[in-house]
């Protein structure tokens, strides 16, 4: 399958952003859907996921509560509505497919290119 990220962007702190993913190729329906970033200097972390079907959705404990992570299988896209940006969230954003919702980046086999997130304070 195929990932396309997109809605990064520069914005300030306080402010939110609404990423999108969108995939072609292979049924998306069939694929639990990850969001991953990636910090200078720092290892690809896990931010949020949701399972095939939407029903179960988890996030790391840095995001909870600010970020919300959904899907549209009908449109093929998968979604993170992020807001009350801080700093500390600037980073490359790429969105992963997996055929399991697991947190864990290395069982993730198909990666989006990544879209830049910049919070200014």
């Amino acid at each position: 399958v195929q990932l396309q990220a997109s809605g990064g962007g520069l914005v300030q702190a306080g402010d939110s952003l609404r990423l999108s993913c969108a995939a072609s190729g292979r049924t998306f329906g069939d694929y639990a859907m990850g969001w991953f970033r990636q910090a200078p200097g720092k290892e690809r972390e896990f931010v949020a996921g949701i399972n095939w079907s939407g029903s179960i959705t988890y996030y790391a404990d840095s995001v909870k509560g600010r970020f919300t992570i959904s899907r549209d299988n009908a449109k093929n896209t998968v979604f993170l509505q992020m807001n009350s940006l801080k700093p500390g969230d600037t980073a490359l954003y790429y969105c992963a497919a997996n055929s399991l919702a697991t947190p864990v980046r290395a069982t993730y086999y198909y990666w989006g290119q990544g879209t830049q997130v910049t919070v200014s304070s």
